[in-house]
């Protein structure tokens, strides 16, 4: 598991990963799957898998202007470092690419094939066929067999050792979409793409995502004594590893587990009107007795005392 990505990570869409986590999941689905990875992972990356950016392209008058608005909110669905251009190259063909920093020749290739793939797919989804490319174009020296990206891009005419990745289209804004323009989606589109940028969190820090996990395991009602093994199984280590991991960060399981439980009996006493015996439950003390003694060693203060003085200065 890299570290800092729970199993809920990728369900919440504010959440960005950083391009270098990107990278190192990458070379583990090479080290895997393979040089035809990229192109396989792009076939998967069905319509919708990556949120409002996918219909950006719909949502267009053109695909010139779809591809347009893919690069200008990038952000939408991950951390944007790479160039992205979109030029009209001299009708009557549209070209598209982007550049991107110089990356490890062994498996660094299927990340551009997956890039474009995606393109082409979403290409074709608001045009169809009129959108399959006349020509290729990777950074990358040639495989030793590209037939998968011939099957894939629908042409054999792909070139390597190129300048930077792209794809060459006829003029397709002759074509007609299946649906017709609507100005004020697109409007709506760009808004919504742009409040998802503006919302976007950073990737959590490796103990924030140890925290949520624990959060978690609390919220589920286990006890105790099952803690360390659930939250490990939560996080997709084993319990040996995330010790070794907690001892690298010069800090323990039992400091972190009762962090997230002072964390959360503080909010609790602030935030709601729950008695304390409640609260004890949630955060998987037996009694009131076992937290107010834990809260006193945190705190020096009763849980009812935190709470009155709280409110006092209120």
């Amino acid at each position: 598991m890299i570290s800092g990505l729970g199993r809920d990570y990728l369900d919440d869409d504010r959440l960005r990963i950083p391009s270098n986590t990107v990278a190192r999941l990458w070379k583990l689905l090479y080290d895997k799957g393979g040089p035809e990875v990229g192109v396989r992972a792009a076939g998967m990356t069905a319509q919708g898998r990556l949120h409002v950016w996918d219909y950006l392209f719909t949502a267009a008058p053109t695909l010139a202007e779809g591809f347009t608005d893919a690069a200008r909110f990038a952000g939408a669905i991950g951390d944007p470092v790479d160039e992205s251009i979109v030029t009209g190259c001299g009708d009557p063909q549209l070209c598209v690419g982007f550049r991107t920093e110089p990356r490890d020749e062994a498996w660094g290739a299927v990340i551009d094939e997956y890039a474009l793939g995606v393109l082409l797919h979403r290409a074709r989804a608001a045009r169809g066929s009129a959108a399959d490319p006349v020509r290729v174009d990777f950074p990358h020296r040639a495989p030793r067999n590209h037939r998968y990206l011939i099957d894939l891009f629908g042409t054999s005419n792909i070139n390597f050792e190129q300048s930077y990745s792209s794809l060459t289209m006829l003029n397709v804004e002759r074509v007609d979409p299946e649906q017709p323009y609507d100005p004020e989606l697109r409007r709506i589109m760009h808004l919504y793409a742009q409040s998802v940028i503006d919302n976007a969190l950073p990737q959590r820090t490796w103990e924030e995502t140890l925290h949520a996990a624990i959060s978690e395991v609390l919220a589920e009602g286990r006890t105790r004594g099952a803690d360390i093994e659930t939250v490990a199984h939560r996080l997709a280590i084993s319990p040996r590893t995330l010790q070794r991991r907690l001892a690298d960060r010069d800090t323990s399981w039992r400091r972190e587990f009762e962090a997230v439980r002072l964390e959360q009996a503080t909010r609790l006493l602030l935030d709601t009107q729950l008695p304390v015996e409640s609260i004890a439950g949630r955060i998987g003390y037996s009694n009131h007795r076992a937290l107010g003694r834990a809260f006193r060693r945190w705190t020096g203060q009763s849980p009812d005392a935190y709470r009155r003085a709280h409110h006092q200065r209120e």
